[in-house]
C-alpha cells in the first residue's frame, strides 16, 4: 500500500512539473499568433507551399494591400499565406511599427513578400530574416522595402539600415541595396498629385512576369531608382491622378519594376523582385495586380503556372484607404481580417497623434 501511494505521489509531481514547464511555451505561441493572420488554400498549384508577408509601412497602407494579395494567392491557387503585422500596446495593427513577433514562420517559408519602411525589429526576429536571405529564399519587395530598415544603432543588425556606411562594405546602403539592388533615393515628381503609367520594357515583353499584363496605371508617385538588375518596366510620371492625365514631359522614364539574383556574404543565391509601387489603391488596377501575382509564381520557379488569364479577382471585400501619412484604420487586430469574407480594412480612419 505504501509503495502504491509513493508511486501515485511521484506521478502527480511529475505531471505538475511537466504542466508547469509546458505552460510558457503555450503562452509564447499564443502571443505570436496575435501578430498574424493565416489564409490556407486547399486546391491549386500552390498547395504545400508557404508564403510569408510582412506588412509594416507608414504611409502606403501595406497592411491593406498585402492581406488582399495573400487571399488571392491562397484561395485561388492553394498557397498557405501568413501575413505578419507590427502591433501597438493594445495588440492592434500599427502601420510602420517595429513591435513584431512570429517571424519564425520564415524558417519554413518558400517566399517572403515585404511591404516595410524604416523598421527596427528585435534581435530574435531579425535573425529569422537574416537566416532566410542567407539561404537564398526568394523575396519580393514593394515600394518602401528598398529602405525597409532604419536600425544602424543596432550593433548586431545595423548593417541592414538603408543608410549603412560602416565596416561591412558589401552592405553599404543596407538591405535594400544588397538584396534588391537599390536603396531609398528620393521621390520623382510630386506624390499624391502625380500618378504613374507603367510601361513594359520592350526587351522584357515576353518575360513570364509580364504575361497578360497590360494597361498598368498606379496612383502612387514615382521614385528615383537606378537599380542593379534587369528592368522589366519603367514609370511615366503623369500630371494628375487619373489614367488619362497627360505625361510630365520634364521627367524621364525611370525603372519601377526589376528582377535580380542576390547573394549575401557566404549565403546561397536567391531570386528577388522589386517594384516601387504597390500602395493600397494601386492593386485595384488589374494590370498591376496581375504583374505582382505573376511575380510570386516566378520567384517560386513556377513559370509554367503563369497564364495570361489567371484568375486575379479579389477574394472578399476590398475597400482600400487612400494612402497617406496622417491617418489609418486603427483598432484593427490581425484576427479581424481572418477568413475569406471579412472586410479589408474594417474600422474608421484615425488620425495619427502629432507632438
Amino acid at each position: 500500500m505504501k509503495k502504491t501511494l509513493t508511486a501515485m505521489l511521484l506521478l502527480s509531481i511529475a505531471h505538475f512539473t511537466f504542466s508547469f514547464r509546458a505552460k510558457p511555451e503555450t503562452v509564447l505561441q499564443t502571443d505570436a499568433d496575435k501578430y498574424k493572420v493565416v489564409y490556407k488554400g486547399d486546391k491549386g498549384p500552390g498547395v504545400g507551399k508557404n508564403i510569408v508577408f510582412i506588412a509594416t509601412d507608414h504611409e502606403y497602407r501595406g497592411e491593406e494591400s498585402l492581406p488582399a494579395l495573400a487571399r488571392i494567392l491562397a484561395k485561388r491557387y492553394g498557397f498557405t499565406c501568413t501575413v505578419v503585422f507590427a502591433l501597438d500596446e493594445n495588440n492592434d495593427i500599427l502601420p510602420g511599427g517595429s513591435n513584431i513577433k512570429g517571424l519564425e514562420v520564415l524558417d519554413k517559408a518558400d517566399l517572403l513578400v515585404m511591404f516595410m519602411r524604416f523598421a527596427d525589429f528585435p534581435d530574435e526576429q531579425m535573425k529569422h530574416i537574416d537566416d532566410y536571405i542567407k539561404r537564398g529564399g526568394p523575396i519580393m519587395g514593394f515600394r518602401t522595402s528598398t529602405h525597409a530598415f532604419s536600425n544602424k544603432k543596432n550593433a548586431k543588425w545595423g548593417h541592414y539600415s538603408w543608410d549603412y556606411n560602416g565596416p561591412k562594405t558589401e552592405w553599404k546602403d543596407g538591405f535594400g541595396e544588397y538584396v534588391f539592388g537599390e536603396t531609398w533615393v528620393s521621390h520623382y515628381g510630386t506624390n499624391h498629385k502625380q500618378s504613374s503609367r507603367i510601361i513594359i520594357e520592350e526587351s522584357q515583353a515576353k518575360h513570364p512576369i509580364m504575361r497578360g499584363v497590360k494597361d498598368v496605371w498606379v496612383q502612387s508617385g514615382g521614385y528615383t531608382a537606378y537599380p542593379k538588375g534587369t528592368v522589366l518596366a519603367r514609370g511615366q510620371v503623369l500630371n494628375g491622378m487619373t489614367p488619362t492625365s497627360e505625361p510630365d514631359k520634364t521627367k524621364e522614364l525611370l525603372p519601377v519594376a526589376w528582377v535580380r539574383d542576390y547573394k549575401i556574404e557566404s549565403g546561397k543565391t536567391g531570386r528577388a523582385f522589386a517594384v516601387t509601387h504597390g500602395a493600397s489603391e494601386d492593386i485595384l488596377n488589374e494590370g498591376f495586380r496581375r504583374m505582382v501575382i505573376n511575380a510570386s509564381f516566378w520567384l517560386l520557379g513556377m513559370d509554367k503556372q503563369i497564364k495570361p488569364d489567371n484568375d486575379i479577382a479579389f477574394v472578399g471585400p476590398y475597400k482600400p484607404t487612400t494612402f497617406n501619412f496622417s491617418g489609418y484604420k486603427a483598432h484593427v487586430k490581425p484576427a479581424d481580417l481572418a477568413g475569406w469574407d471579412s472586410l479589408i480594412m474594417p474600422g474608421e480612419i484615425v488620425k495619427k497623434k502629432t507632438k
